[in-house]
């Protein structure tokens, strides 16, 4: 008989859907009205979960899965799992570690060369039909600046930071960075103080893990950022305190800010949106067909592994 696997967020890829379908019963926990009922209903023979990692599980849930042995989280963020809980009970909780890392540097350096070289201003200046009214595209449109060279501060040099510091060096950018503590294999600048990184940097980028972590950039950090300088977050909204982004952005104490993530997702603040120094992307660093398609791998083979009595590659909570 297949096991009975509770799916608390979509798998976007086909193939990965189908297979799921061949290998469990799938309950599509998303998708029901009446949560509670559904529960009540299949809780009792589920033994394993997909979830992701915006969306996680809580205990109350787990606790009505008496015979779940993992969790397998589409992503690699595990802040919204117990997993302390998970660790008393004896449940599995994995991500895809590894699976993301490329793409989430490739938006990272995205998302710095379109805020700094004024990408989406540009696009939306063509699709208005507004170039054709002006002798030259540089008469209503403020000059850029420049990436190849930015000194390029990392805040996190985990797979994901080495990963855009191997990016920004192609683009002649020297590369400094910040994390626990300095790391033998890498060869860039440590810098131990986030504010002495930042006040040295022409572009800050947010690498960095935050599974239990807080708002580490601040109006001092942003102050010593500098009115030239540019943020970029591809790790976790709650990382910035945004009041404090507004409010540098709003009175020119910084130049500009990418992000991909906000604290409080989907909704992002307001002001943003009309700021044509601010590029925003809905938590997307992950969203391609590849990547997602190896995410899905991991979330099967970590399910597989545990009904098989293995440990599963990935697993966080030892």
């Amino acid at each position: 008989m297949k096991p009975e696997v509770l799916q608390l967020s979509p798998i976007l890829i086909p193939q990965i859907r189908e297979r799921l379908e061949e290998l469990f019963v799938i309950r599509p926990y998303y998708q029901q009205a009446d949560k509670a009922a559904y529960l009540a209903e299949h809780g009792a023979n589920i033994r394993g979960v997909i979830t992701g990692g915006h969306t996680g599980i809580t205990r109350e849930v787990l606790a009505k899965l008496p015979r779940v042995e993992v969790v397998a989280v589409n992503g690699v963020g595990t802040d919204a799992v117990d997993l302390a809980y998970c660790r008393d009970l004896g449940i599995h909780v994995t991500a895809t570690i590894g699976a993301l890392t490329d793409d989430v540097a490739d938006l990272a350096m995205g998302l710095l060369i379109s805020v700094c070289r004024g990408l989406c201003t540009s696009d939306r200046y063509v699709r208005s039909g507004q170039w054709p009214q002006s002798p030259t595209p540089l008469a209503p449109l403020p000059l850029a600046r420049q990436v190849s060279g930015m000194r390029i501060g990392i805040v996190g040099m985990g797979r994901v930071g080495r990963a855009v510091a191997t990016r920004a060096a192609a683009f002649g950018c020297p590369i400094r960075y910040t994390d626990l503590q300095a790391i033998d294999a890498v060869e860039h600048t440590y810098v131990a103080d986030l504010i002495e990184l930042a006040r040295s940097s022409d572009a800050l980028i947010l690498a960095a893990a935050a599974d239990g972590g807080k708002a580490i950039i601040d109006a001092q950090v942003l102050d010593a950022l500098g009115p030239e300088g540019y943020l970029v977050n591809v790790a976790r909204g709650k990382l910035v305190n945004e009041d404090d982004l507004v409010a540098a952005l709003k009175a020119g104490r910084i130049a500009g800010a990418a992000l991909d993530v906000f604290v409080d997702e989907p909704h992002v603040p307001e002001t943003l949106f009309d700021d044509e120094r601010v590029v925003l992307q809905p938590h997307r660093a992950s969203a391609t067909v590849q990547t997602r398609t190896r995410m899905g791998e991991m979330v099967i083979a970590s399910l597989l592994d545990t009904f098989a009595g293995k440990k599963p590659v990935g697993c966080v909570t030892g």
